[in-house]
C-alpha cells in the first residue's frame, strides 16, 4: 500500500494477535515517516478506541527511534491533540469512530480497524446499516485521488463491512485484496504458536462455542443455528446454464407502503428457472416499495420483459378484497400465463422445500447486485427483519413443482407457436420418455 501497488485492501485475523498494533499503531508512523506531506484517516468502532491510537502513534512520531529513522520528520509545534495532529511536513493524521462525522479531512490512507464493537453490535440490522451508510457516505468521499482503504477486522457476520464489500465485488465493484489469517490453518497449525498454541486454541474453542469460534478465530462467519438456508452451498454463475426449462415470476406483495417505518415491507418478484437436470437458478430479482399502483405498473413491466413464456405466480389474500386485487391483476396481465392462489402453511412449513433443494446445492445465483441481499435474508430466515424474498422463492418453486405442459392449451393461447416450441423442447430435454403425454 505505501508503494501505492495495492489500493484496496482486508486483513482478518484472530483476536489479540497483534493486528492493531501493526496496522494502526505501527503502520501510520512509518508511512507518514515515508511521506510526511500526506493525510491519513484512523477510524475504529468507538471516538475512544480511535483516540488511544491516535496517541499511540503521535508518541511514536515524537520519539527518538523514529527520528533516527526518519531525520527532520516529526510533530508540528503546536500538534498535542491525540486525535488531530500534523506533521512539520504539512502532513497530518485524524482519528475518528466509525459514524462520526470526518468532513473537510482528506485520506491518502483510510484505515478502519475493528469497525464492529461484538457480538450484540453484530448481529444487530439497523448498526450494519448505519456502518455501510458511513462508509459509502462518509469514509469513502474522503479519499484523496489514488487514495488507499485497508480495513482490518476480525469477522463476526456474514453481513459485517467486510462482508457487503465482498458481496459488492462478486456483483463487480471494487476489487480488494485478501489477506485472511485464520488461528489454524488447514493443517491444523497455530498462526502465533508462541502465544496461542494448539492446546491454549482449544480451550478457546470449547470456551466461545463453534459459531464465535468460526467467525472470530477462523475468518468464517457463519449464521446462527437453526437457519433453514445454508447460503454456503448456494452457487453464483455468471450466466444462466445453457438448456430449456420452465420459469416462475413469483411475487410477494407488500401490505401497504408502510408510511413512518424505518424499514417496511417490500413487493418482491423472483425469477426461478428449472434446468433440464433439476437444478434451479434464480435469475433475477425485483424489489419495490410503493402503493398499489407502483406495484401494478411493475409486475405489468417485469411480465412484459420477461415475455410470454414465463408463468407468473401471485398471492391471493384472503377474503373479497384479496379476490378483487388478484381479478384485477389478472386482466391487467391478459396474455400471460398468471397462477393465482392463497398461501397455505406457515413460512417455515413453505420454504422447507426449497431449502432441501437449496443445501444440497441444487439452487444457485445469477451474479448480479441483488444477490447478497437476498443470500443475506436466505441465512436470517426465519429469524431475520424480512422474508419478502424468502416467500417469493417458496411459491416460485412450489409452481415449478406442480407444473404441467397443457400443449393443447399453448396451441390456442399462442396462434404462432413460439410458447408451444419453447415448452415442447423443454419437455423433451428434461425427460423425453414422457413425450408420448
Amino acid at each position: 500500500m505505501e508503494h501505492g501497488e495495492i489500493r484496496r485492501l482486508m486483513i482478518f485475523a484472530p483476536p489479540r494477535h497483534g493486528k492493531s498494533e501493526l496496522v494502526s499503531r505501527r503502520f501510520p508512523a512509518w508511512y507518514l515517516g515515508r511521506h510526511p506531506a500526506r493525510q491519513f484517516i484512523s477510524a475504529s468502532y468507538s471516538a475512544d478506541l480511535a483516540g488511544d491510537f491516535g496517541r499511540d502513534v503521535r508518541n511514536v512520531v515524537a520519539s527518538r527511534g523514529f527520528a533516527a529513522l526518519f531525520p527532520g520528520i516529526g510533530l508540528a509545534e503546536d500538534s498535542t491533540a491525540r486525535n488531530r495532529w500534523h506533521t512539520n511536513q504539512g502532513g497530518s493524521y485524524v482519528a475518528a469512530g466509525v459514524g462520526t462525522a470526518i468532513t473537510g479531512r482528506g485520506a491518502d490512507i483510510l484505515n478502519i480497524d475493528d469497525p464492529v464493537k461484538d457480538r450484540q453490535a453484530a448481529e444487530s440490522t439497523a448498526i450494519r446499516d448505519a456502518t455501510w451508510n458511513w462508509f459509502t457516505s462518509t469514509a469513502y468521499t474522503r479519499l484523496m485521488p489514488g487514495g488507499a482503504i485497508v480495513l482490518t477486522m476480525t469477522r463476526w457476520h456474514q453481513d459485517d463491512l467486510a462482508g457487503r464489500l465482498l458481496a459488492e465485488q462478486a456483483a463487480g465493484g471494487e476489487r480488494w485484496d485478501v489477506l485472511s489469517l485464520p488461528a489454524l490453518d488447514a493443517d491444523g497449525a497455530a498462526l502465533w504458536p508462541e502465544a496461542y498454541d494448539t492446546e491454549v486454541l482449544g480451550r478457546i474453542r470449547t470456551a466461545i462455542g463453534e459459531r464465535d469460534w468460526a467467525a472470530l478465530y477462523m475468518q468464517a462467519p457463519r449464521p446462527a443455528e437453526g437457519a433453514i438456508f445454508k447460503v454456503e452451498q448456494i452457487g453464483i454463475l455468471d450466466a444462466v446454464p445453457a438448456g430449456y426449462g420452465p420459469m416462475v415470476r413469483a411475487w410477494d406483495l407488500a401490505a401497504t407502503r408502510a408510511t413512518g417505518t424505518r424499514d417496511p415491507d417490500s413487493t418482491v418478484g423472483l425469477l426461478l428457472k428449472r434446468l433440464p437436470d433439476k437444478r434451479l437458478v434464480v435469475v433475477d430479482v425485483v424489489r419495490l416499495r410503493g402503493g398499489p399502483d407502483e406495484v401494478e405498473r411493475a409486475i405489468v413491466s417485469t411480465a412484459r420483459q420477461d415475455g410470454w413464456g414465463v408463468r407468473i405466480s401471485l398471492p391471493q389474500d384472503p377474503g373479497q378484497a384479496g379476490r378483487a386485487q388478484i381479478a384485477y391483476l389478472t386482466r391487467q396481465l391478459q396474455g400471460f400465463q398468471v397462477d393465482a392462489s392463497p398461501e397455505s402453511g406457515d413460512k417455515v412449513t413453505r420454504a422447507m422445500p426449497v431449502a432441501s433443494q437449496a443445501n444440497t446445492g441444487n439452487l444457485s445465483l445469477v451474479r448480479a447486485g441483488w444477490n447478497r441481499a437476498l443470500l443475506d435474508e436466505l441465512a436470517a430466515f426465519p429469524g431475520g427483519s424480512h422474508d419478502d424474498q424468502v416467500d417469493a422463492l417458496s411459491r416460485a418453486f412450489a409452481l415449478l413443482g406442480q407444473q404441467t405442459y397443457d400443449l393443447m392449451a399453448l396451441v390456442g393461447k399462442d396462434p404462432h407457436g413460439y410458447g408451444l416450441r419453447f415448452m415442447t423442447e423443454a419437455v423433451m430435454a428434461s425427460s423425453p420418455t414422457r413425450w408420448w403425454r
